[in-house]
């Protein structure tokens, strides 16, 4: 009976040792996890607040689990598995385990995970993998070596993009970054991307207090003191994309925002051509060698008799600078945000002119 009483241990004990063994659980920080845009790794948690921020790793397994946090429940994640989107994750507010995947082929994957809405929803925090067996994390994507980064607005953030009903919701189920002609166009090169973007900011003026030349180089966009190391990023392709907000609200004396910055008197087309020329010099001495492209549209900062796309012009002009570059995308024809269609054809336009302008 002891005998018998040994060998039932060492089976129950051997059992716990190999449920133990079977999972593989990774912390954020861990140098096998790829992370493209401005993310703020530490021991703790990896943060991701900007539009189009991604998470990428290689795996051998059929199950992936993830421990995340987020602040208001309110951002959506693409799980693309071997380069296919495979579903939508929307996280609940606090902190949970979520099953990312599961019943995959046993062998190797790969796996992303891309954030569709913008800052305004919130930050995620992001604490550590789970795998189904010991040594499931392989060595980690190779970075891309293409590179662009985009300064935009709601165009670039693909705001209310999946909204098909005219309404022009930008709510966060309606918002996806990852069909923004921004991403497209980043994946048409095979270029890895940063958007640095939000939904309502100008270069003189924005929907709320901060304007682009406040906050270009911020890591954590909510709070001021957090800086981005521009070394960590050095783009090939740099897209400006703002003013349509500036072209709304310099025209309405009664909004705070313009009492704010302008007190009584609308800004002159001078000091509206200098603060676009002064932001591109800052972009330039962080990217001493990047070909800059000076956006507009395609909403109606651009339709016809707009003085926009000449501030833009002007403003290329006195910054005298041979790799910065003019692109006007031609307004839209319909109202809102841009469609999946229009995005599409944004990209388009800046497909040809990148491969007219950039030697990669």
């Amino acid at each position: 009976m002891r005998a018998i009483y040994l060998n039932v241990l060492l089976f129950v004990f051997t059992g716990i040792s190999v449920s133990c063994n079977a999972q593989q659980v990774v912390k954020s920080n861990d140098r096998n996890i790829l992370y493209t845009g401005r993310v703020a790794v530490s021991d703790t948690a990896a943060m991701l607040s900007w539009s189009g921020t991604s998470v990428k790793l290689n795996f051998n397994g059929t199950i992936v689990k993830a421990l995340i946090g987020d602040e208001y429940g309110e951002n959506y994640y693409n799980i693309i598995v071997d380069g296919n989107i495979l579903s939508v994750l929307h996280l609940a507010k606090g902190k949970n385990e979520y099953t990312l995947l599961s019943g995959l082929k046993p062998g190797k994957h790969s796996l992303e995970l891309f954030k569709r809405t913008e800052w305004a929803m919130g930050r995620t925090m992001l604490y550590s993998f789970t795998f189904d067996h010991d040594k499931a994390l392989l060595a980690p994507p190779i970075a891309k070596k293409r590179k662009i980064e985009y300064f935009g607005d709601s165009i670039t953030c693909g705001y209310a993009v999946e909204d098909s009903t005219g309404q022009d919701r930008g709510t966060a189920p309606y918002e996806n970054g990852y069909i923004s002609y921004a991403a497209i166009t980043a994946r048409h090169f095979n270029a890895d991307f940063h958007s640095t973007s939000k939904s309502g900011i100008g270069i003189t003026i924005s929907w709320f207090p901060l304007v682009m030349p406040e906050m270009y180089d911020r890591l954590d966009p909510f709070d001021a003191t957090s800086k981005w190391d521009f070394t960590k990023y050095i783009p090939d392709v740099v897209v400006i994309n703002l003013f349509q907000n500036d072209s709304w609200l310099v025209k309405q004396p009664e909004f705070a925002e313009f009492k704010a910055r302008f007190g009584t008197t609308p800004p002159t087309a001078e000091f509206v051509i200098d603060t676009y020329a002064d932001l591109v010099k800052k972009i330039r001495v962080k990217y001493p060698k990047a070909q800059i492209i000076c956006a507009l549209g395609n909403m109606d900062a651009t339709s016809p008799g707009s003085v926009w796309p000449g501030y833009i012009e002007k403003a290329v002009t006195k910054v005298n600078d041979t790799q910065v570059h003019t692109l006007i995308f031609p307004a839209k024809k319909t109202p809102g945000h841009p469609n999946p269609a229009e995005q599409q054809a944004m990209a388009d336009d800046l497909i040809k002119f990148i491969d007219k302008t950039v030697k990669w």
